[in-house]
């Protein structure tokens, strides 16, 4: 989980921050930083949309950071 808590870190986010991103609770989300909880699809999926990165980097399927480019769908999801 060591990629999560690099990347929160260089955004410059707290796990505060995180919780008003994704809406996982700040105790939850330090439990997943910390590899003593896995986090569900849906929660990967809000952790790579606000730490803006792709669930496969978090999963570490690839070492590229940047996310893929987003369906214009998901765009729309974002910004409700």
């Amino acid at each position: 989980m060591s990629r999560l808590k690099d990347l929160r870190i260089k955004r410059g986010y707290t796990q505060i921050k995180m919780q008003l991103l994704t809406g996982i609770d700040q105790s939850d989300y330090c439990k997943i930083e910390n590899g003593n909880r896995y986090y569900t699809f849906e929660q990967c999926k809000r952790i790579a949309l606000a730490l803006d990165t792709s669930m496969d980097y978090l999963a570490g399927l690839t070492d590229q950071e940047e996310p893929y480019p987003r369906s214009s769908g998901e765009l729309q999801n974002e910004r409700q």
